[in-house]
C-alpha cells in the first residue's frame, strides 16, 4: 500500500465533471496514476446520472458547464452520499461563488488552471490541515473587486441595491462591474 493509497482511503471512487475535454482527460489520467478509480462526465446531466448510479467518495466539479451549473451536481452527490469530499473548479473565481459552493457542500474551491498536484492535495487534505499561503496573493484591487462581487451576489445582482449598500454611485458600480477582474 502506497502513501497515496493511504491518503485516499478504502474507497478510491472519484467523479470528475468538466466540459473541457482535454483538461478532463488529463486530470482523469493523473488521478488514476495517483490511485483513484475515476469516472468522468462532460455535462451536468451526465454528472447527475453518474452520481445517482454510483455516488463517489470524491468529486471534482467544474462550476460552469455548457448545460448548467456544476453546483447542481454537488447537491446530487450530497443527497446520495453525505461523506463525499467535493472540490469545485472554476475559471470564474470570486469569493461569492466560493462561499456558495462551500454552503452547498464543497470542501475546497480551486481556480483554473489548477494542476493535478493541487487537485490531489485538496482531495486528500484532512479538515485540520493548514493550507500553505499562496505564492501570489490577491492584489488590493482584486480584493476590492471580490468584495464588490460578493455584495452584488448577495443583493441578487441588483445594481441599485448593491450601490446603496456599498455607499457608491450606481454608475460607478456599473463601470466596475463591466470591467474584467483585476489581477
Amino acid at each position: 500500500m502506497t502513501v497515496e493509497d493511504e491518503a485516499i482511503g478504502p474507497d478510491p471512487s472519484l467523479l470528475i465533471v468538466d466540459d473541457d475535454g482535454p483538461f478532463l482527460r488529463r486530470i482523469a489520467r493523473a488521478m488514476e496514476v495517483r490511485g483513484f478509480v475515476v469516472e468522468t462526465a462532460e455535462s451536468v446531466a451526465e454528472g447527475h446520472m453518474k452520481a445517482k448510479a454510483h455516488a463517489p467518495k470524491y468529486a471534482v466539479v467544474d462550476m460552469r458547464l455548457a448545460d448548467g451549473n456544476g453546483l447542481d451536481v454537488i447537491e446530487t452527490i450530497r443527497r446520495k452520499r453525505s461523506d463525499a469530499k467535493v472540490i469545485v473548479l472554476t475559471g470564474y473565481g470570486n469569493i461569492a461563488t466560493a462561499v456558495n459552493a462551500v454552503k452547498l457542500g464543497a470542501e475546497d474551491y480551486l481556480a483554473k488552471p489548477a494542476d493535478a498536484d493541487d487537485i490531489f492535495a485538496a482531495l486528500v487534505r484532512t479538515p485540520g490541515d493548514k493550507i500553505e499561503p499562496p505564492e501570489n496573493p490577491m492584489s488590493a484591487d482584486r480584493v476590492r473587486w471580490e468584495h464588490i462581487q460578493r455584495v452584488y451576489e448577495m443583493c441578487d445582482r441588483n445594481v441599485s441595491e448593491t450601490a446603496r449598500r456599498l455607499n457608491m454611485h450606481r454608475r460607478t458600480l456599473q463601470r466596475i462591474l463591466a470591467k474584467r477582474a483585476p489581477k
